[in-house]
C-alpha cells in the first residue's frame, strides 16, 4: 500500500475513532439524561398528587384537575397509587416491586424502580394525621423516539466522518507527499552519466529540505569519487605506461642488432631502474588499495608512539643521509600511558616516513620539524616545514592520487603519498589534516587515539 493512501487511512481511522468516542460519550450521558428527566417529572407529579389528596386546603380536587390539564400532561399508561404506610401489605400486590422499594420509600422518603420502559416513583408524604406512600408509575415513551434519533444522528455523523476523513486524508498526504514525489522524479533523471544533476533545494527547514540537502551532499561525493576513479584510472594508466614504454624501447634497442658489452650494460641500467620504478609505483598502489579496504584484518599491537618516531628517524636519515628532521619532544606527556597507541607499527612509520621526506623534499632539505603531544584523549604529531607549500586552490586535490601541485614539477614524486598516508591514519581511527601557504611551507597534523582511552 502507498504512503499516501496509508496516511489517508490512518487519518480516517483517527477521525472516526475520536467520532465514535465523543458520540458513545454523548449517547450515555443522553440516555442517564432522558432517565433523570422523566424520574423529576414522576416526581413533580407524586408531590402534586399527594397535596391534592390529603390537603383539602391548599388544593381542591377542580385545581388540581385544571393544573394536570395546564401543565402536567398526561404520560403514556400513567397511574396513581396510594398507600396507606399502616394497611399497604393488601395493596403491594396490586404492583410488580420488591419490597425492597417500598422499605426504601418508607426510610428515606422516595424510591425509584425501572422495568423497561415502566417507571415508578415513591413518595412518602407525612402528616400529623396521614403518613402515606404516594407511587407514580408511567410509561417513557418519549426517550425511545428521542434515542432512536441520537443514534440515527450517531450513524450518519460516522458515515459522514469516514467519507469526509478519506477524502481530506487523501488530499493532505498527497500535500504532504508531493515534494517526495518530485525527488522521486527528479532522481529517476540522475544516473552515473549524469551525476551533476541536483534536487531542488527547498526554502524551509522541514525534513524534506534536510532530506534534500542529505541527498544532493551524497551526490557531490558521489560525483568527487567518479571523477576521483577517472582521474585515478587515467593518471595511472599514463604513471605505468612511462616505465613500460621505456622498458620495452630500450628491450628493442638492446635486440635490435649486435652492440657492444658497454651498450648491454647501459641498455639493462636503464632497464633495472625503470623496473625499479615501476616496483615502486606498483607497491605504492598495492599498499593504497590495501589501507582503503576498511574490511581488512589488520595486525594492530600496544605501540609507543615517542618510538615510532625515533625509528621513522632512522629511516629518513638512511633515505636522506644529510637531513635536517628534528624531533621535539618538549611537549611529551609525564605519563606513559599517553604514549601508547594500538595500531600497526609497520604501516605507521610508512605513513610518518611519506610525510616527513615530502617535508625534507619540498623544502630543499630545510629544517623539518616533528613534535610530539598529547590531550586527555588523543596523542598529536606536528610535522612543520618551510618549503614550497601548496596553493590555495589546489588544497583540495591534494588526496587524490597522483595529483601533484602545479609548483612541483621540478621534484621526484608520484602524488601517492599523502593519499597513503591519509589512508593508514584513518584506519587507526585517527585524523589528518594539512594547512599549507604556497612558498612559506606546510604543516600536516595527525590526531591518534590513546590506547588506554579505549579501555576506559
Amino acid at each position: 500500500m502507498k504512503i499516501q493512501y496509508r496516511i489517508a487511512l490512518l487519518f480516517a481511522m483517527l477521525t472516526v475513532s475520536i467520532v465514535l468516542i465523543v458520540s458513545v460519550t454523548e449517547y450515555y450521558f443522553a440516555n442517564q439524561n432522558t432517565f433523570e428527566d422523566f424520574y423529576k417529572r414522576l416526581e413533580i407529579r407524586a408531590v402534586i398528587a399527594a397535596k391534592s389528596r390529603f390537603e383539602k386546603e391548599a388544593m381542591s380536587k377542580s385545581t388540581y384537575a385544571e393544573l394536570r390539564r395546564l401543565h402536567l400532561e398526561k404520560l403514556p399508561a400513567e397511574k396513581e397509587y396510594f398507600l396507606d404506610i399502616d394497611s399497604q401489605q393488601a395493596q403491594i400486590a396490586k404492583l410488580p416491586l420488591d419490597k425492597s422499594f417500598y422499605a426504601q420509600a418508607q426510610q428515606t422518603g422516595i424510591a425509584r424502580h425501572r422495568e423497561g420502559n415502566m417507571f415508578y416513583y415513591a413518595y412518602r408524604y407525612n402528616d400529623k394525621d396521614v403518613s402515606s406512600i404516594v407511587i407514580i408509575a408511567a410509561k417513557n415513551e418519549f426517550i425511545d423516539a428521542y434515542l432512536r434519533n441520537l443514534r440515527t444522528i450517531i450513524v450518519v455523523s460516522t458515515i459522514s466522518a469516514i467519507i469526509l476523513s478519506l477524502m481530506i486524508g487523501l488530499w493532505f498526504s498527497k500535500i504532504i507527499l508531493q515534494p517526495i514525489s518530485l525527488i522521486t522524479h527528479k532522481v529517476q533523471d540522475i544516473s552515473a552519466s549524469q551525476l551533476h544533476l541536483r534536487l531542488p533545494a527547498g526554502n524551509g527547514k522541514d525534513e524534506i529540505s534536510e532530506l534534500t540537502e542529505t541527498f544532493n551532499n551524497m551526490l557531490d561525493r558521489l560525483e568527487t569519487t567518479f571523477e576521483t576513479q577517472k582521474n585515478f584510472i587515467s593518471n595511472a594508466s599514463h604513471e605505468l605506461n612511462t616505465p613500460l614504454t621505456t622498458i620495452i624501447g630500450e628491450s628493442e634497442y638492446a635486440l635490435s642488432k649486435q652492440r657492444s658489452a658497454e651498450d648491454y650494460v647501459r641498455s639493462m641500467g636503464v632497464i633495472l631502474n625503470e623496473s625499479e620504478r615501476l616496483k615502486r609505483i606498483t607497491g605504492s598502489l598495492l599498499h593504497l588499495a590495501q589501507t582503503g579496504y576498511t574490511g581488512k584484518l589488520q595486525d594492530f599491537s600496544m605501540l609507543r608512539l615517542d618510538e615510532v618516531l625515533y625509528t621513522v628517524k632512522e629511516t629518513v636519515d638512511n633515505i636522506i643521509p644529510k637531513n635536517k628532521v628534528v624531533i621535539d619532544l618538549s611537549l611529551m606527556p609525564e605519563d606513559q600511558q599517553k604514549l601508547v597507541i594500538k595500531g600497526n607499527q609497520q604501516l605507521l612509520e610508512l605513513a610518518l616516513v611519506n610525510i616527513v621526506i615530502n617535508g625534507c623534499k619540498y623544502s630543499l632539505n630545510k629544517p623539518v620539524l616533528v613534535s610530539l603531544a598529547a590531550t586527555d584523549t588523543k596523542l598529536v604529531i606536528t610535522i612543520e616545514d618551510n618549503g614550497v607549500g601548496i596553493p590555495k586552490e589546489e588544497i583540495a586535490y591534494i588526496y587524490e592520487p597522483f595529483f601533484r601541485a602545479s609548483n612541483t614539477g621540478s621534484f621526484k614524486g608520484y602524488g601517492i603519498g599523502l593519499p597513503l598516508s591519509r589512508n593508514i591514519v584513518r584506519l587507526h581511527n585517527g585524523e589528518l589534516d594539512v594547512r599549507s601557504e604556497e612558498n612559506k611551507g606546510t604543516t600536516v597534523k595527525i590526531k591518534l587515539p590513546l590506547a588506554y582511552a579505549n579501555w576506559l
